[in-house]
């Protein structure tokens, strides 16, 4: 596959996550047209579960079901031997007129920012989150051209409505971070195959092998346990609180606890082509079951958030579902680990 060049034109790319989409977007523009969403999750190991301690977001747990922000990218390039450029600025006005040497140049960025001001968000959607991407592509009538992944169309943001996001404050805040590819060479079908290979076992170590009981199948544990003890701890309201912060950790930032699961699944099927190996999709069956049952959960804890279920009970069955889910994840991932893929 000869890659050299950029395409003439940026086209907007709709996606279920914002990393992922920005990932596909920025490497289709630059000639890789086989790039999917799935791909991207999968060859940066996208799939994850910790709950970090000592952390509080919007006065919840911190819970995360995908890697750290930025990771997708920055490894899915690295498997296809990408350079990338990453900058970070103390100082918005250095940050803004980088943003515009690149928007001058013609290159589309990808831009880190909280979501809190972001005007084009329905203000439902409009919270304490900073690890949201979106692309700037280019300038008109004095407004950035903005391609946000979870978004169906392009819009547009003014410099200060950009500046503003782009420093947003508290944890995770972004700092003015921008990227975006430098150089590829050309890519070889050899090259996505190792690329598929070296995104799973990374998977596997991450969900089976990290020490400790925050990350990882493990970490899902973790806040099963956590779970069961809310309600005596922090009383009802504050618990149904501390639940209805992992709905919305798990179902609104980006595609949350099930959407990646199901991500992960295609991700597995599209990677089965690619290695010719049927082994790899029939996994695949056992991420979707986990995306379901992530799905249900939150349909439980919802129901005591809202005030329907009330009783210890209700969490007990809460913080079993998790368990549940802890040993589908962990066997699937065991299964990946079984198949010695690449050797």
């Amino acid at each position: 596959m000869n890659i050299d060049s950029q395409t003439d034109e940026f086209h907007h790319v709709q996606t279920a996550h914002c990393e992922n989409g920005v990932t596909t977007a920025l490497l289709r523009y630059h000639g890789l047209d086989f790039m999917t969403e799935p791909l991207a999750f999968g060859m940066g190991s996208g799939l994850f579960y910790i709950q970090i301690p000592f952390l509080t977001v919007n006065n919840g747990p911190a819970i995360s079901f995908r890697t750290m922000p930025g990771a997708i990218f920055k490894r899915t390039c690295k498997s296809l031997g990408v350079e990338v450029t990453r900058k970070k600025f103390s100082n918005p006005a250095a940050a803004e007129a980088f943003l515009d040497q690149k928007v001058k140049e013609g290159v589309p960025v990808g831009c880190q920012v909280g979501v809190f001001h972001l005007t084009y968000f329905p203000k439902e959607y409009r919270f304490h989150f900073n690890a949201h991407n979106l692309i700037v592509f280019g300038e008109e009538n004095g407004r950035y051209q903005i391609s946000d992944p979870v978004m169906e169309d392009v819009t547009s943001l003014s410099k200060e409505e950009l500046s503003r996001v782009r420093f947003a404050q508290g944890p995770l805040a972004p700092r003015g971070h921008i990227y975006f590819p430098e150089k590829i060479k050309p890519i070889t079908q050899d090259m996505i195959r190792k690329g598929i290979v070296s995104g799973i076992r990374r998977n596997v170590r991450d969900m089976l092998s990290i020490p400790g009981n925050f990350a990882g199948v493990n970490g899902i544990r973790h806040t099963s346990n956590h779970v069961r003890k809310w309600r005596d701890k922090l009383g009802l309201r504050k618990a149904s609180l501390y639940l209805g912060q992992i709905v919305r950790m798990q179902e609104e930032i980006g595609t949350g606890g099930g959407g990646f699961r199901f991500l992960y699944g295609a991700f597995l099927e599209e990677a089965a082509a690619y290695l010719q190996d049927d082994r790899v999709s029939n996994v695949s069956e056992d991420f979707t079951k986990a995306g379901d049952m992530w799905r249900a959960s939150a349909i439980k804890m919802a129901g005591v958030y809202k005030g329907r279920l009330t009783e210890q009970k209700d969490f007990e069955e809460i913080a079993d579902m998790m368990l549940e889910i802890r040993l589908v994840e962990k066997e699937a991932f065991q299964k990946l680990s079984s198949l010695k893929l690449g050797k």
